[in-house]
């Protein structure tokens, strides 16, 4: 399970957080179009530009307890 850190909302403060830590969702046709598709704020998955995020990695119990949220 892959995560991110969001370091910029322009365009989207309704949508993400910065400094909130949100999943992504795997999406190889996102990744070629240089966007990354996460779960927003609304709950839902949406495609976004991969420069609004950083990789982050983080310990196996903290990312069980984040994908059960």
């Amino acid at each position: 399970m892959n995560f991110v850190v969001c370091i910029k909302n322009t365009d989207y403060a309704t949508s993400l957080e910065v400094r909130k830590i949100y999943q992504v969702l795997p999406d190889a046709k996102a990744n070629h179009h240089q966007m990354i598709r996460i779960i927003d704020e609304t709950g839902e998955d949406y495609l976004y530009p991969n420069a609004y995020f950083m990789p982050i990695e983080l310990p196996a119990p903290l990312q069980q307890a984040l994908a059960m949220s």
